[in-house]
């Protein structure tokens, strides 16, 4: 059994018995953990606190990784990037709760992948730090299919339709799973933007479901065992 220090992304929490949390996490050094935190949820100073491990919190762990595949342990831990809005803020929140839910359904991987870990990192003190954040989950959405391994293939973004399955714009646009029309129009004005760029994307509340849904849509087709987030309706409520 490893001790590793490394910094960790909350994707989940799970209550386990009537005092214990399972914690699952992104780790900057190995992937995906699962931790077992036993006796968090009862009242006493000090040691670990269960504030710690609200989803998408940022987070320097000490852990012993057993790496057989169960359950793990966290020695001690430490907010890494406290954040000064996301959980004051009850749009921000709805957000985060709804991207939690989808990395979680997204990364499986039990190995370090530096680059997604800083592009997760950057977007939430991002989302953090700014007020126009209508279309942020969104674009953070599309823009983690690079890091996933399916980001459009934009070679022949001139097509009138998009193929979700394939990844890759078409002119077959009576084909399954092919976006056209307003649709496409409406998922193209994400493309090849990054998060300072947002504020010059405009959608209605109508636009941003449909942008929303194809999103959703594409990571089903490409993702083994993807889940439509339970979260969703909150989103669209809260932008609605």
């Amino acid at each position: 059994m490893a001790v590793v220090n490394t910094k960790a992304i909350v994707l989940s929490s799970l209550k386990f018995g009537d005092t214990s949390l399972i914690v699952k996490c992104y780790t900057e050094q190995e992937g995906v953990k699962s931790y077992l935190i036993r006796g968090i949820l009862k009242a006493k100073k000090g040691g670990l606190k269960a504030a710690y491990f609200q989803p998408l919190t940022q987070l320097n762990i000490v852990a012993s990784h057993n790496n057989k595949g169960t359950l793990n342990a966290i020695k001690d831990v430490q907010v890494s990037n406290p954040y000064q809005t996301i959980y004051r803020d009850i749009v921000k929140q709805s957000v985060v709760l709804f991207l939690s839910e989808v990395l979680s359904y997204s990364i499986k991987e039990e190995e370090e992948n530096k680059a997604l870990f800083e592009y997760l990192e950057s977007g939430l003190i991002w989302l953090d730090l700014h007020d126009k954040i209508a279309n942020f989950h969104l674009l953070f959405l599309l823009n983690l299919t690079r890091f996933l391994g399916f980001y459009p293939d934009l070679s022949k973004i001139d097509k009138f339709g998009f193929d979700l399955s394939e990844g890759l714009f078409s002119d077959l646009i009576s084909q399954k799973n092919i976006i056209s029309g307003n649709e496409l129009y409406q998922f193209k004005k994400l493309l090849s933007i990054n998060f300072d760029d947002i504020e010059n994307v405009s959608f209605s509340k109508q636009e941003r479901q449909i942008v929303l849904k194809t999103i959703i849509k594409y990571f089903e087709l490409h993702i083994d065992g993807f889940r439509k987030p339970k979260s969703l309706q909150i989103l669209e409520t809260v932008f609605s």
